[in-house]
């Protein structure tokens, strides 16, 4: 049996609101993903510690409090100063356009906004998995 698909769900800075994240947690559930919720107000250093710790396929961030450009990229900085590369990073929630390539730079693989189809992002991470399941 094929070892299921691990995620780990985190809203990074003082964001409050997490009705989007849970909404995408279940849709990774649903599709047979292994999901860890964070839960509200984490840093980029308990992201990437809870991502070790939960030995996860994915890190997916959601963010709506416009800190993407900076939290977004602190993970990966984190990521690539504990010499993890093996783990796809996505990011979504209210992101403008123009900041989408810039994130990308930094290393984060895809980026939804609202609106996105859940399926979409199940298709997404299925198809740019860094790490055998």
């Amino acid at each position: 049996m094929e070892r299921k698909i691990r995620v780990l769900v985190a809203k990074p800075g003082l964001d409050g609101h997490d009705r989007g994240a849970k909404v995408i947690a279940r849709a990774l559930r649903d599709a047979g993903m292994e999901v860890v919720y964070t839960g509200l107000r984490q840093t980029p250093e308990q992201i990437v510690t809870a991502s070790i710790q939960e030995d996860v396929d994915v890190i997916a961030m959601s963010i709506l409090s416009g800190a993407h450009n900076h939290l977004f990229p602190r993970v990966m900085e984190l990521l690539r100063e504990k010499n993890i590369d093996d783990v796809l990073v996505i990011g979504g929630g209210v992101i403008p356009d123009d900041d989408i390539p810039g994130l990308k730079a930094a290393g984060i693989a895809g980026v939804f906004t609202p609106g996105s189809p859940t399926s979409e992002i199940v298709a997404f991470i299925k198809g740019n998995l860094k790490r055998g399941s």
